[in-house]
């Protein structure tokens, strides 16, 4: 049985989950807090905007102007879809 990279899982419709093909931010915060609710964003990402009230606008508020911040939730998109997609637990 062969696993597939990470960068290489694909969505239902066949994109490359790493190129983020038509997925807004609002979109993968959403799934993000679905999947792992605001505490556990907290603990792996360590950001104030999932501690401190959260609240999907202000988050993406936060998210929008820091862009390092941006990147290390893609990243963790980009895990938890690929997981996902490929039947493996999420990270």
């Amino acid at each position: 049985m062969s696993f597939l990279r990470a960068a290489d899982a694909r969505d239902e419709s066949g994109h490359l989950i790493s190129e983020l093909h038509g997925v807004t931010l609002a979109a993968i915060l959403e799934y993000l807090v679905t999947a792992y609710g605001w505490s556990e964003l907290d603990v792996r990402l360590r950001m104030n905007c999932f501690a401190e009230n959260p609240s999907i606008k202000s988050c993406l508020t936060f998210l929008r102007r820091t862009p390092w911040a941006r990147t290390k939730v893609e990243a963790l998109y980009i895990k938890a879809r690929s997981a996902e997609v490929q039947g493996r637990p999420r990270p």
